[in-house]
């Protein structure tokens, strides 16, 4: 049976196939779409998990208890679930375990550009590269027998253009039964104390001296001798990239199990080569091995390709001197920048309008939506570290500015899901230590950036199915916060007091900004959590309207101005009614449409 798949979708489907029984994640672009589909396949318990760390940890106990399990995030969730990881690479498997890395060249929608590669390499864990859909597909299979049979969670490395590019993959049946091993209390294994881990230590050496044999034998590591001088050594997407340039012109080394290294077929493969190319993206990971080895005055890395970046076709013929294939022409200086903004009826959008007009202000954000903030108008984000950073970075500025005498408040704000992920742990900090901080919480009722992903408070399971709702002010009174208030955002009255509150108090605050985010709107799953506001459209009254622009400082994409009638004008397909326009407007000339 043939299908077309995205890379995601193909490792899917290979670990359903595999016999896989659970499958925990974080959602993050580019892996989201993993953790999505998998929940399709009912005899798969998919869940999200409030983050990366607890993602890897409920795989492993899953694998310990004898099922073959899996994990899956961004590379950026790696760093977080990286604690776990280490250590069970210590302890070893029961079940096959993977751990899929989505790494992402060029930033499209991540702080960093870090190489997960290098993970395997300090855990010690082998690592897979696929380089087409139905490499997922047959890769994911076969790195569950790899963990099983060397004992060993695997890494799965994909990038970007493989989770979301499409190929035709032939598919097979599920395992008639789903491979299960025996639990067996073992706690000189599993109980990661100094004098167990000390031996396990030297059992992870000799695992990997078993890898490294394994990786010079297997077929995902393979030679394409097409007789010429010039070689390719290339892992992952880049073999495709690869291709498109060079075709049989010359010979590849296509590496697809790239931990441990297999460094004899390396040898030999540059044995008679008068010049090697090595494409990667991010790191020298291979071309430092081919170095190491011996070759480094035939190899051409990174002192010929970019170090940062995707290494798409284009990139490369750049690199080696060749002309780009031919594009269309447009003429470029009339395309209009398009940068992202928040949507109309963004609940997040009366909170930075309201912040914004505040001085002597700093602010720390986080990772989500909101992160847009940042931008004109609202101009509102000193900061955006990682993942569940803002209280935290808040609270050490805070601390900062009293130590050096200066009167200066600090608000930290993060999202929903942000706050289950790590921003917990930050509000305790600012609690502990009496962090004079105003730490704001924007409640949309679901994880935005990543598309809709359910999280501990939203009230539903991965699948869509009822869940226990956590509720964000009872953690924050359990935490020790005494100061709360919980208010809707597109209230700019209710906005304004709170943040006038909070700002004339000595102790922590927290701000809670309820109001679901709008696209849920117009989500057949979400309608019933959507509140019966918005039902009608805002419009501007001409008469009234005096072209003073005040509406445009909301920041909401429906509000235009018309330059020859000098009006300001509402786009009614993207308006949804929040209000929060006719509010900033100092001559009531926005309200309701007429019905």
């Amino acid at each position: 049976m043939k299908k077309l798949m995205t890379g995601n979708e193909a490792l899917v489907r290979g670990a359903w196939e595999a016999g896989v029984l659970v499958a925990s994640a974080y959602p993050g672009t580019p892996s989201t779409e993993i953790l999505e589909n998998m929940t399709g396949y009912p005899e798969v318990y998919s869940e999200w998990a409030p983050n990366e760390k607890v993602a890897v940890e409920a795989a492993i106990g899953a694998s310990i208890a004898g099922a073959r399990s899996m994990a899956s995030m961004k590379h950026v969730g790696l760093n977080v679930a990286a604690d776990p990881l280490f250590t069970f690479a210590y302890t070893g498997v029961n079940g096959g375990m993977v751990c899929i890395t989505a790494d992402e060249p060029g930033m499209h929608s991540s702080q960093n550009e870090q190489d997960n590669r290098m993970y395997a390499k300090m855990a010690r864990v082998p690592m897979i590269e696929p380089a087409t859909s139905q490499e997922c597909r047959d890769f994911m299979m076969e790195a569950f027998d790899i963990s099983e049979k060397f004992n060993a969670p695997v890494l799965m490395r994909m990038t970007t253009r493989l989770c979301h590019s499409k190929g035709i993959v032939e598919c097979g049946d599920r395992v008639a039964t789903a491979p299960t091993v025996p639990y067996v209390k073992n706690a000189s294994r599993y109980v990661s104390v100094p004098a167990n881990a000390r031996v396990l230590r030297h059992d992870l050496e000799k695992r990997l001296a078993a890898l490294a044999e394994f990786s010079e034998e297997t077929p995902m590591n393979r030679v394409e001798d097409n007789g010429k001088k010039i070689g390719v050594v290339v892992s992952g997407m880049c073999y495709n990239y690869a291709k498109e340039v060079f075709g049989d012109d010359v010979n590849y080394l296509k590496l697809g199990f790239t931990y441990p290294l297999p460094t004899k077929k390396m040898a030999a493969f540059m044995q008679g080569l008068e010049k090697c190319y090595v494409i990667e993206e991010n790191d020298p990971y291979l071309e430092e091995a081919l170095k190491v080895l011996g070759f480094g005055d035939i190899v051409y890395g990174k002192n010929t390709f970019p170090y940062a970046g995707e290494m798409t076709s284009d990139v490369i013929r750049a690199a080696i001197g060749e002309k780009p294939l031919g594009t269309l022409e447009y003429a470029k200086d009339k395309v209009v920048a398009r940068p992202p903004a928040l949507c109309a009826g963004c609940p997040h959008r009366g909170l930075y309008y309201e912040l914004g007009k505040r001085k002597n202000v700093m602010v720390t954000g986080d990772i989500g939506c909101y992160t847009l903030g940042f931008a004109p108008p609202y101009n509102g984000l000193d900061t955006t570290v990682c993942m569940g950073s803002a209280f935290s970075t808040a609270h050490g500025a805070a601390k900062a500015f009293e130590a050096m005498g200066e009167d200066k408040r600090v608000v930290g704000i993060l999202g929903d899901s942000t706050f289950f992920h790590t921003g917990i742990n930050g509000l305790t900090e600012a609690l502990y230590n009496n962090s004079k901080t105003v730490n704001i919480i924007l409640d949309n009722r679901i994880t935005g950036m990543t598309g809709h992903q359910e999280n501990p408070g939203s009230g539903k399971h991965a699948g869509g199915d009822p869940a226990n709702i956590i509720d964000i002010e009872e953690v924050c009174r359990a935490l020790g916060a005494k100061n709360i208030k919980t208010v809707n955002p597109n209230d700019l009255k209710q906005v304004k007091e709170a943040l006038d509150w909070a700002l004339a108090l000595d102790e922590p605050s927290v701000i809670i900004t309820k109001w679901p985010c709008v696209l849920k709107k117009f989500s057949d799953k979400d309608k019933s959590d959507f509140p019966t506001a918005f039902k009608t459209k805002n419009v501007v009254d001409w008469e009234k309207c005096i072209g003073c622009k005040m509406c445009l400082k909301s920041g909401c994409p429906a509000l235009a101005f018309n330059k020859e009638a000098k009006k300001a004008v509402i786009d009614r397909l993207q308006c949804v009614g929040c209000d929060v326009c006719s509010q900033i407007c100092p001559k009531q000339a926005i309200g309701k449409e007429a019905k």
